[in-house]
């Protein structure tokens, strides 16, 4: 069975919700195609309990639908959730779910791409014929854990950070939690709170500031330079929390905003994890080298650990080149753009993605907008052709 639909898009999360709004308020017809039961599943299945927006709110909305003003700066997972439906249902975004996308290619002849699905509730297939293909599958598809000498053998329980949701049930276990990233902080505190014997492997420079100073450096970047912002991030983390460097927490070279703005690692927010590092509530380790007999597991600086749990917050991995046939077009070998930010959103033949510009949600209304005026422009640029070979044609069968 073929459908023909102009605009057919990849993922429900945030990124496709908001390119299908932004196609909708400029009344160009789409269909958005999901692989889960429901929309925005990271957001609704595979995130903890205690998750908040890191960023205040001003910065966090999707298009042409603000955050109301009832809401704290700093919206937990909940209100989020309830705010993302609320944007389905007022923008009238057609999804269909279940189906898993496992090809996509642009057909030279026909001058339009083919996106061949399954229906995983029905088992059906299905193939959606469209002039414009969006891949708003995003940056956060599909959890990635790394490879580790001995994990296979661990004799304890080992888990990605999606499958946590709060530390209740690791009381008094040894949980060593790698990556220090927001998710990985964020989780190692919660378990510290719920009586978890916890440690973290912390092998990269990290900035750390609180949530209040990532919003004053948000807001400050609108009127001071990068720069400048930094070096107030700089000594307020200093005067914060001192010299880290002790605790085996190092500071990288360039300042946090700096790094973030070039699509790099960005600040994490301390939700309380260094009150608890310098407490010695939560230990910190190097690298992990390998994993030893049993729960053994030693690290790079030669120390070692007997640990009951692992859990593995260590990001995730775009899925664009297992289906996407003709990727290479925009998309590079680890599956995300070629072209730099800010024009890393469009490629030929009516391909573009919306949520791969390493800057959140941000990133994700600048990119849903920029996507649709181009559809919209390429649609209204195509009509006039016609309209005027219409008129060629007539005026031809007159001199007839």
């Amino acid at each position: 069975m073929e459908i023909q639909m102009p605009v057919v898009i990849v993922g429900a999360g945030p990124a496709g919700l908001a390119t299908s709004a932004c196609l909708n308020k400029l009344s160009i017809q789409n269909i958005v195609l999901e692989r889960d039961d429901c929309h925005s599943s990271l957001w609704r299945k595979r995130t903890y309990d205690r998750l908040k927006l890191h960023l205040g709110k001003g910065f966090c909305n999707l298009p042409h639908m603000p955050f109301s003003s009832d809401l704290p700066v700093f919206i937990p997972r909940v209100d989020f959730l309830r705010y993302l439906d609320d944007y389905v249902s007022t923008f009238k975004i057609f999804i269909r779910y279940n189906r898993y996308v496992h090809e996509a290619s642009f057909d030279v002849k026909t001058g339009k791409w083919r996106v061949c699905v399954m229906d995983s509730a029905l088992n059906v297939g299905e193939v959606y014929v469209a002039d414009y293909l969006v891949v708003a599958s995003g940056e956060s598809c599909d959890a990635y854990i790394p490879k580790i000498t001995g994990l296979d053998k661990f004799e304890g329980e080992f888990f990605h950070c999606t499958k946590y949701q709060n530390g209740r049930p690791f009381y008094d276990k040894n949980v060593l939690v790698v990556g220090s990233g927001n998710s990985g902080m964020e989780i190692g505190y919660d378990l510290s709170t719920w009586g978890a014997n916890t440690s973290m492997v912390i092998r990269s420079p990290v900035h750390f500031l609180i949530k209040e100073m990532v919003y004053i450096g948000m807001s400050l970047l609108k009127y001071v330079s990068v720069e400048n912002v930094d070096k107030l991030m700089l000594v307020m983390s200093k005067l914060l929390y001192g010299d880290l460097s002790k605790y085996g927490l190092i500071r990288p070279k360039e300042g946090p905003f700096a790094l973030k703005l070039k699509g790099g690692r960005t600040p994490t927010v301390d939700v309380g994890t260094i009150k608890h590092i310098k407490e010695g509530k939560i230990k910190v380790h190097s690298e992990i080298s390998s994993i030893k007999n049993g729960k053994t597991i030693e690290f790079v600086d030669g120390k070692t650990g007997q640990f009951d749990v692992i859990i593995f917050a260590t990001g995730y991995r775009t899925n664009v080149h297992k289906w996407l046939k003709d990727y290479k077009d925009l998309f590079n070998e680890n599956g995300m753009p070629k072209p730099a930010y800010p024009n890393h959103w469009k490629g030929e033949n009516g391909i573009y993605c919306v949520g791969f510009s390493k800057r959140g949600l941000q990133g994700i209304n600048y990119d849903a907008q920029k996507v649709a005026r181009d559809i919209s422009v390429t649609i209204n640029a195509r009509k006039k052709i016609l309209t005027a070979d219409e008129a060629n044609d007539a005026q031809i069968k007159l001199l007839d």
